[in-house]
């Protein structure tokens, strides 16, 4: 019998995909807490996979991370970032 071992976090179906395929899974409920470190640890896989994508279309565009790069900066000059945590609810017009 092989064994492959994951500790990750998994979609719901997994299980039930899993066993439908004639095989066995152990699996757990997390806590709140353990959940959402699994959750970041997942975002950061994702982060790095989207950053591999990013990547890949900048090149076969002709162009590269490093002008990327340059072009996330100059609008971060002009328009700031995203530090402030600024919500914006709505804008008016002057009566």
């Amino acid at each position: 019998m092989t064994t492959r071992r994951y500790e990750k976090l998994v979609r719901d179906r997994i299980p039930e995909i899993i066993a439908g395929n004639g095989q066995r899974c152990v699996c757990e409920t997390l806590s709140d807490a353990r959940y959402l470190e699994m959750l970041d640890a997942k975002l950061d896989e994702e982060l790095a996979d989207l950053l591999e994508v990013i990547r890949a279309v900048a090149q076969a565009r002709g162009s590269s991370i490093k002008a990327v790069e340059a072009l996330r900066a100059a609008k971060a000059e002009a328009r700031g970032g995203f530090a402030g945590k600024i919500f914006l609810h709505e804008v008016s017009d002057p009566d």
